[in-house]
């Protein structure tokens, strides 16, 4: 048993894994079970504990929340997905996006390490794999003490995934990496990345192929630290290879399948990030209650006026509605169904969500929103991101818009 499954186990006296495993088709049209209850409050009361009282601390010092990590490795948080016999957990999908979300409400720095490690980093690994690279690359990255991270953006490509100019060449049994990967989460804290780069450039897309390296390795440095507008208790730099030499069996599936890896890790990280971006949400409408049920104006809390109720109840509808799609999008994939569109639908409109909730939240609060004494400005500047990673929001109306018109016939 997973410790995730162990410590549900002890503080609630069932197994989690047992009937988290259970069929799950209905959680989008009907209250959740008992034992993704039992997940949610367990994350919630880690969150509540060990990440909001800190999350400020590391927003404003940049400073990488390695205690946390390790402690929500130790719950088995950070490798939700993978079976037991390598360390995971063993759960659902949908077990990961409540848990992402609960934790994101706590600190979105914490959500984003979360989500590159189980969603960017170990999907793939797992998915595409052998036995050998499993054991290597996933079970010492199971634990929280050691993280890893997925390199596909570089500095020239934005959202044109397929035109990548980072280049490996095959020499004798080794292959030679060149070229500069950009705005990797995780880049300064990751000991492994996925890396993707061009092995046949006449093929365009197709000749794009993955690999898996140990970091640090003799031919990779790292850019400097960006200094973001939010999620600034994460790292983010380049990757620099310059002629970084990896045994020919660091290559991840077949030979020209990176694209195909990149978009199907994609496919799932969306549902990471979307509940990354529903955690934030959600802190900030907590924030606007709390705020709004104690400040006093024309005799009365404001939350009693119209016009802030107006707020409260939009806030709120969009809070729902995005957790419902996000659900949605995981059950699809735990029933091995196709989700891209609904995985798509659901990052699109959380992180839209959680920049409408922050911005709006800060109006609730007046003054006192635009200030650092209080958390709303800093989930403001933390939801921005969510539109932009792991696939614009333009990108993602463009894959919903080719999934309904293939529905369609045309």
């Amino acid at each position: 048993m997973s410790a995730l499954s162990t410590k549900l186990s002890s503080t609630f006296g069932k197994s989690i894994v047992k009937i988290v495993r259970s069929s799950c088709s209905n959680y989008c049209t009907a209250p959740l079970k008992e034992t993704h209850i039992m997940l949610q409050k367990t994350c919630r009361d880690f969150a509540e504990n060990e990440l909001k009282p800190n999350a400020s601390k590391f927003d404003r010092k940049h400073l990488y929340p390695a205690e946390q990590i390790k402690k929500m490795g130790e719950l088995g948080l950070m490798a939700m997905s993978v079976p037991e016999q390598y360390g995971g957990s063993g759960l659902d999908y949908l077990s990961y996006a409540i848990a992402m979300e609960e934790i994101s409400r706590g600190c979105a720095s914490a959500g984003v390490i979360m989500s590159v490690n189980n969603s960017l980093y170990l999907g793939p690994v797992l998915a595409f794999g052998n036995s050998k690279q499993k054991e290597e690359f996933i079970t010492p990255f199971t634990s929280g003490n050691k993280v890893g991270c997925f390199a596909l953006s570089e500095p020239g490509n934005g959202s044109d995934a397929g035109a990548a100019s980072t280049n490996a060449q095959q020499k004798g049994n080794s292959w030679i990496l060149n070229g500069t990967k950009s705005w990797i989460t995780n880049g300064y804290e990751s000991e492994a990345t996925v890396v993707f780069a061009t092995t046949d450039k006449k093929k365009k897309h197709k000749g794009i192929s993955a690999f898996l390296l140990n970091k640090p390795i003799k031919g990779l440095s790292l850019g400097k630290k960006e200094d973001k507008l939010g999620i600034r208790g994460s790292s983010t730099c380049n990757l620099i290879f310059e002629d970084c030499e990896i045994p020919s069996d660091s290559i991840l599936g077949e030979p020209g399948f990176g694209f195909k890896i990149a978009m199907m890790t994609l496919d799932a990280g969306r549902i990471g990030i979307a509940s990354q971006a529903l955690g934030i949400a959600q802190a900030a409408f907590d924030c606007a209650i709390e705020y709004s049920s104690k400040r006093l104006a024309f005799g009365q809390p404001i939350c009693k006026l119209q016009a802030i109720q107006q707020k409260l109840a939009d806030m709120a509808t969009r809070i729902e509605a995005s957790r419902l799609l996000i659900w949605k999008s995981a059950v699809l994939k735990d029933e091995k169904k196709p989700f891209s569109k609904e995985a798509a639908m659901g990052k699109l409109f959380a992180s839209e969500t959680a920049t409408y909730v922050a911005h709006q939240a800060i109006q609730i609060l007046g003054g006192m929103g635009y200030v650092s004494d209080m958390p709303a400005e800093r989930h403001y500047r933390d939801a921005r991101i969510t539109e932009i990673y792991e696939g614009t929001s333009e990108i993602q109306r463009l894959v919903i818009a080719a999934n309904v018109l293939k529905e369609y016939g045309y």
